[in-house]
């Protein structure tokens, strides 16, 4: 398997190797082989090194790539721990984290004696690196935001001379494409940093920034806090194949080179064209999403395809809370990103990133004090959760026990997206008008 040279944009921009493409399934052997190359070359002798992965909520095959850093790094660093990049998702258990570490029961602390989840509910699991001013939000957000934001960081971090990001890359709701920096900020970093970015982002609105290659406003601001964070970064920035833990593609180097290399590769693997709205979208929620504050993601990646006035079901019977580690937005329900603007003095108070999730769900929309709310689609949940809370959070509700999803999928008017959250369904650009003839 050859391995080629990617570069980001400008003269000076680093260099990212990459091996695969948007139409390639690498091999275990090539995956394990470009992961020791690469490290090999790296200069990590006798430095502590901290490795940033995912969590349960993406999909990414670390029993194929930890061992290789591991036996890349043995004998050679002087510490090596692993800091599972949470955000604000649930912690993960010594048992699911066996698992997704390729494990057997009982043998993860032999295999990886150090691995740890992010402690973000914990003040003094933080370094603090500094602050960005209300002047620099205001120049990364074009305005849309002037408010200073400390920037903490999970001590584990801070403590390791060499940080190696090791993570999957689709198309994302908030940052335009995940992964690179976003494992620092919000994976391991605080609570400021992570409202502050997510309202950047509904401010712009999912729809907007959804699959936007490129540095995105909250993508700068990621880099931005990124750049205050001391000691070395590198990453491994894979692109998964779609409803499978195969690998299309893997980039290696400083995160950013490694991001913007693997998102061109995410952009035509994870993308999906239709010619034309469709009436009826019904996602599929898989099991990895285990409440409604995850399993969103199967609204958020469809929303663009949905003609105004049609309809998203959101299929998940094995769902059945809203938000495990957000329990305000059960509170706040969900609304268009006009409904929290136009009356800003009641929900500012709130934590923005809730505010940020509600938009998220319930889509693009308009209100005012005359009209009220409108909005452009209707979510519908098919969920464990019941119908009392679900419409009391402003969505509508269908029993589970009455979708056939094989029934739906004949319909004509129904798009039926299995294990949805990952790929972007988008329409196709309409092609340039043509000239008349002079």
């Amino acid at each position: 398997m050859g391995c080629e040279m990617a570069e980001t944009a400008g003269p000076a921009a680093p260099r990212a190797a990459l091996i695969g493409g948007p139409s390639e399934v690498l091999s275990t052997g090539d995956i394990q082989a470009f992961v020791r190359d690469q490290l090999r070359s790296a200069p990590l002798d006798g430095r502590s090194v901290c490795v940033l992965i995912p969590d349960g909520t993406r999909s990414c095959p670390l029993p194929v790539l930890l061992p290789a850093i591991r036996q890349a790094l043995h004998g050679r660093v002087s510490r090596l721990t692993v800091l599972v990049a949470l955000g604000t998702h649930a912690a993960m258990s010594e048992e699911a984290l066996a698992a997704h570490l390729g494990c057997e029961p009982g043998a993860l602390a032999e295999r990886y004696p150090a691995v740890l989840n992010h402690a973000w509910w914990d003040r003094s699991a933080f370094a603090d690196v500094g602050t960005i001013s209300a002047g620099r939000i205001a120049e990364l957000s074009g305005g849309l935001l002037h408010a200073a934001v400390p920037v903490l960081i999970n001590r584990a971090v801070v403590e390791h001379d060499v940080t190696i990001i090791v993570g999957p890359v689709f198309p994302h709701e908030v940052a335009g494409f995940s992964g690179g920096n976003k494992y620092l900020f919000p994976g391991v970093g605080g609570r400021d940093l992570i409202d502050l970015s997510h309202w950047l982002g509904a401010l712009i609105t999912s729809a907007e920034i959804i699959g936007t290659l490129g540095i995105t406003p909250v993508r700068a601001l990621i880099d931005e806090a990124a750049s205050m964070v001391p000691g070395e970064r590198l990453a491994f920035c894979l692109v998964t194949k779609s409803r499978a833990q195969d690998l299309h593609a893997v980039a290696f180097g400083d995160p950013q080179a490694a991001w913007a290399a693997a998102a061109q590769v995410s952009a035509r693997a994870h993308i999906r064209y239709l010619d034309a709205p469709v009436p009826r979208v019904l996602s599929l929620i898989p099991a990895r999403y285990d409440d409604m504050w995850t399993g969103a993601k199967g609204f958020y990646k469809v929303e663009p395809i949905v003609a105004d006035g049609g309809q998203v079901v959101l299929y998940a019977p094995h769902i059945r809370q809203i938000a495990v580690t957000h329990p305000a937005i059960e509170q706040i329900g969900y609304h268009c990103r006009d409904y929290f603007v136009r009356q800003w003095d009641r929900f500012s108070h709130l934590h923005w990133s809730d505010l940020a999730h509600s938009t998220h769900l319930r889509g693009a929309g308009t209100y005012d004090e005359t009209s009220g709310e409108r909005n452009r689609v209707t979510v519908t949940l098919a969920t464990g959760i019941g119908e009392d809370l679900t419409r009391a959070v402003n969505l509508d509700y269908l029993d589970p026990a009455e979708v056939d999803p094989a029934r739906w999928a004949a319909d004509p008017g129904t798009l039926v997206v299995p294990d949805a959250g990952e790929d972007l369904y988008r329409l196709r650009p309409a092609p340039p008008a043509s000239r008349p003839a002079l």
